[in-house]
């Protein structure tokens, strides 16, 4: 009964193409070694709670970004060369700034502004008395200077961004690429601006010559992250997940990654910016997701409604494990909860164990409800800063001793013994990517593939990094080294009849 009353969510309403997920922006010294990005000397220059974005530099010492303050977002300039000082450049209280810019020539910046009546358009803003004035009244996204009288823009056309040329001086503007992403950079040592294209399903890197509107295509993005960078007219940096990558436009290679980031507070990076002197690089990442789970754990427990489903996507899906659909959408769930606190007197969570994956967080809860304790597991996704999907696990399987069986097949696996690694499996094993994509079925083929595997990885070791054992289920958050490589998984393992009848994989 009471995997009924823990299903949680809401929306979170934001403003017109800015979701207001708790970010943060760092910055670091950025070198060459060998070739190679290295960067050091990490700061949080915002350290701020709630919404900071979309980094741009002033010159080689100061970086610009929009950050929240009293219930609205103004432009921050924060002066590396100063003591690492900060300085409001703007406050409107008729609305918030966005994606902050230098105009050349000027001692002045653009910034988008979004009014409290809905409202968005590029506006000029005087650095020293923060006097502002419209630039176009066009509904535009994202823009880039190319000249001080030309601009390269997004543009909101409906469900979609399309790319346009504004010519100032002569108030013209030309529509030049339909469907485009928010990253517009120029590219060093030429007269072209980079854009991302998204007509075709693989997304694209182009190149655009304001002046002809003639556009080409440089590469691939790195899957569908559109965030990028410009290092040199060759070299381009994004970011995807907890990494930063590098890609040689000139090279056959892929992408190459420079940095993984271990800390848990860098999560999802993107809005990537260089210095003019490419001495410093600064981007944005997403809050820790532990911190956005716990904030939904902790409303819970003090019975806080609107804090607690702010915490979710407003279409969140609510599954019973593998993908047993329960409900989707804020609404319904909102419905439950009111009726929950109102018909039960006391309830908590207790997170006892915490796995941690990228943008999965799997909890085990001990629950409790009016007295009557109950034990769950609770695997939750985030996407944007908010909860998108929430999968429960309860210990409702048939009673075995899973545990001992996952050993077993541990050490088998460390061991490469592929007859007795095969022997811990049923025969119609299945093999899934979560949450029901099936990769593998049968110990037949699940033989076959690892013994290959095994064959190909003399250095194969497997190290359990966090265990969860509920019901008949062993959830074990695995520490892989394969070939030099260390990879990093989550394993969803079911037993019965002491044989392991399923496993399902999280990356």
């Amino acid at each position: 009964m009471i995997q009924r009353f823990f299903i949680i969510c809401f929306l979170l309403a934001y403003g017109q193409g800015w979701a207001q997920a708790e970010t943060e922006v760092y910055l670091f010294d950025l070198e060459l070694n060998n070739g190679k990005p290295l960067l050091t000397n990490p700061k949080n220059i915002s350290n701020n709670p709630g919404y900071d974005n979309q980094p741009s530099f002033w010159d080689d010492g100061s970086v610009l970004f929009a950050s929240t303050r009293e219930d609205q977002t103004d432009i921050l300039q924060f002066n590396v060369n100063e003591g690492s000082t900060s300085s409001w450049l703007t406050y409107t209280t008729a609305g918030s700034e966005y994606s902050p810019l230098r105009i050349p020539g000027k001692k002045a910046i653009s910034a988008i502004r979004l009014d409290v009546d809905g409202l968005q358009r590029l506006y000029e803003y005087d650095v020293e008395t923060s006097k502002s004035t419209p630039i176009s009244d066009l509904k535009i996204g994202y823009h880039v200077w190319f000249d001080n009288h030309t601009l390269v823009a997004t543009v909101l056309v409906e469900n979609r961004m399309d790319l346009v040329v504004l010519d100032l001086e002569e108030n013209t503007q030309n529509t030049v690429y339909e469907n485009v992403g928010r990253s517009l950079h120029n590219i060093p040592n030429s007269d072209l601006v980079s854009f991302i294209g998204k007509k075709n399903n693989a997304w694209e890197i182009l190149s655009l010559d304001p002046l002809t509107g003639e556009s080409k295509k440089i590469t691939n993005t790195y899957g569908k992250e559109e965030d990028i960078c410009w290092l040199d007219e060759n070299t381009i940096i994004t970011g995807a997940g907890k990494k930063l990558l590098t890609k040689d436009i000139g090279s056959e290679d892929g992408w190459q990654p420079i940095i993984e980031f271990d800390q848990e507070e860098i999560n999802n990076i993107s809005r990537i910016a260089i210095s003019p002197n490419r001495k410093r690089l600064a981007f944005v990442a997403e809050e820790s997701v532990a911190k956005i789970i716990q904030k939904q754990v902790r409303d819970f427990n003090q019975r806080n409604l609107d804090g607690f489903v702010s915490c979710f996507a407003e279409d969140v899906l609510v599954t019973r494990f593998p993908n047993e659909k329960m409900y989707q959408g804020n609404d319904t769930m909102k419905e439950n909860y009111e009726r929950f606190f109102e018909n039960v007197e006391s309830s908590s969570v207790e997170v006892v164990n915490r796995i941690i994956l990228g943008n999965t967080v799997i909890d085990e809860e001990i629950t409790k409800v009016d007295g009557r304790e109950g034990h769950q597991v609770a695997i939750y996704q985030i996407e944007n800063g908010l909860i998108a999907s929430m999968t429960f696990i309860f210990p409702d399987g048939p009673l075995t001793d899973a545990e001992s069986i996952v050993q077993e097949q541990l050490k088998a696996y460390n061991d490469r013994d592929i007859e007795a690694f095969s022997e811990t499996y049923a025969q119609d094993v299945e093999l899934y990517q979560f949450p029901k994509k099936l990769n593998l079925k049968g110990v037949s083929k699940l033989k076959q593939q690892y013994s290959s595997f095994f064959g190909s990885t003399p250095d194969l070791n497997c190290k359990i990094v966090n265990r969860i054992v509920i019901g008949n289920k062993v959830i074990d958050y695995e520490s892989v080294t394969v070939n030099g490589n260390l990879v990093r998984a989550i394993a969803i393992y079911e037993v019965k009849n002491g044989e392991i009848t399923k496993v399902t994989f999280i990356q």
